[in-house]
């Protein structure tokens, strides 16, 4: 197993001809370097070069990936290649992106898509099929739970089915019975705000996959399926920093999961405002050392400055718009559309 000392050892050479290589270049080289090592940790029906391959494709479509630790982007990817699930257009996993305050640096996590959480379940040989549907507005939709359990769905598809209002999952097992999960929107809900990517990635671009893969996650709590099954959901949603033959077990979750607070280290505390120029130069100065933001700030101190002419109670007022309206606890989480946007409401 790799420790995160022996990978940045790894990336210590110096750049040919004083020339510093790019971010790109150095997972390349890394994952050259790497190569012997990640095929020993793979299973046999899969090479080290395909990985790398991999590796480097979801960094020219996601270029946020090249600011996260190496350590962390090899785990997620290791860890999809061990359960069999691959990164890409058939959303099997997502690589994200993300500020762990507590390593205090950029890293990856994995998380499971719809169709990969599919995959995982029906490999247990106890489930003959698995489903999820969301649930809209104009559907007919009724169900019960209890002695006479029962689940009707009749999507309203002659019209626009309106919002969403539910989801559910059903699973049916090879002895001829079954078992459902309904969960309300709120219920997805407290789940996506609890995410690393609540208003980004997959959450954003697809939302009712996400809805149906939260249903399924749930569901399994209460499908007999096996333990390398259960082992294989249990890596949704983790950062892993290392390589090992077993990523699930061997290597820990370091995902940092405390509720983000607005006064967390680098970013400004947005209910301290003041209007002397002292203060304000601090806050821009704190927004500028957050990493957090590395893609979106200088759209964010630009939001700064423009408040900087309003009254305090105004500010905070706006202020508390703006984290309403994306629902983020602090200015300094706005993605750089986010930002924009609010930027020009501002104007």
């Amino acid at each position: 197993m790799s420790t995160t000392k022996e990978v940045k050892d790894k990336l210590s050479t110096k750049a040919k001809g004083g020339i510093k290589p790019s971010p790109y270049k150095n997972v390349q080289d890394l994952l050259k370097r790497m190569a012997p090592e990640i095929q020993r940790a793979l299973p046999k029906h899969l090479d080290a070069d395909r990985i790398a391959r991999i590796a480097l494709t979801e960094m020219r479509k996601n270029p946020k990936l090249l600011n996260c630790s190496h350590t962390s982007l090899l785990g997620a990817i290791m860890t999809a290649a061990q359960l069999g699930l691959e990164p890409g257009a058939l959303g099997h996993v997502y690589l994200i992106p993300y500020y762990n305050s507590k390593t205090k640096s950029m890293e990856v996590q994995l998380q499971i898509g719809y169709k990969g959480m599919l995959d995982l379940v029906r490999r247990s040989g106890e489930i003959t099929s698995i489903s999820a549907h969301t649930v809209h507005e104009n559907d007919e939709f009724e169900f019960e739970y209890g002695l006479n359990e029962k689940l009707r769905h009749i999507p309203n598809i002659s019209q626009d089915r309106g919002e969403i209002t539910a989801v559910y999952a059903v699973a049916h097992f090879k002895d001829g019975g079954y078992s459902f999960l309904v969960m309300s929107k709120g219920d997805v809900e407290k789940i996506r705000k609890r995410s690393k990517s609540p208003n980004f990635g997959p959450w954003v671009t697809d939302y009712d996959a996400m809805a149906r893969k939260t249903a399924i996650k749930q569901l399994c709590k209460y499908l007999p399926i096996s333990v390398e099954v259960q082992k294989a959901i249990a890596a949704d949603e983790t950062t892993k920093r290392g390589i090992s033959q077993d990523m699930v077990e061997d290597i820990p979750d370091e995902t940092d999961w405390e509720v983000i607070q607005a006064d967390y280290e680098g970013v400004p505390d947005e209910d301290e405002t003041n209007d002397n120029e002292e203060t304000k130069n601090v806050e821009v100065e704190k927004v500028e050392k957050a990493e957090v933001t590395s893609n979106s700030i200088s759209t964010v101190k630009k939001i700064y400055r423009a408040l900087e002419s309003v009254s305090k109670d105004e500010k905070k007022r706006k202020m508390d718009e703006i984290k309403e309206k994306y629902n983020v606890k602090s200015l300094a989480l706005l993605s750089e559309e986010q930002a924009k946007e609010a930027l020009k409401s501002l104007e």
